[in-house]
């Protein structure tokens, strides 16, 4: 038997979850908006993970 009245409190409810899914959706879009710019730079994508990178140290030639 399907309930054919809406209650106030699914009200309430349908409109904390519609607030939730909107954040989630904005949260995801900065995230992807600013991996789009990162990369649409050219910037360097290389992390800093505690290891010698060759890529990203300077030679002696170009410090002098």
């Amino acid at each position: 038997m399907p309930i054919t009245e809406t209650h106030e409190i699914h009200k309430r409810r349908f409109g904390r979850n519609l607030g939730v899914a909107l954040t989630l959706i904005g949260f995801v879009a900065i995230v992807f908006l600013l991996t789009m710019s990162k990369i649409r730079n050219g910037g360097s994508v290389e992390a800093f993970d505690h290891s010698v990178r060759p890529s990203i140290t300077q030679s002696e030639e170009e410090s002098q």
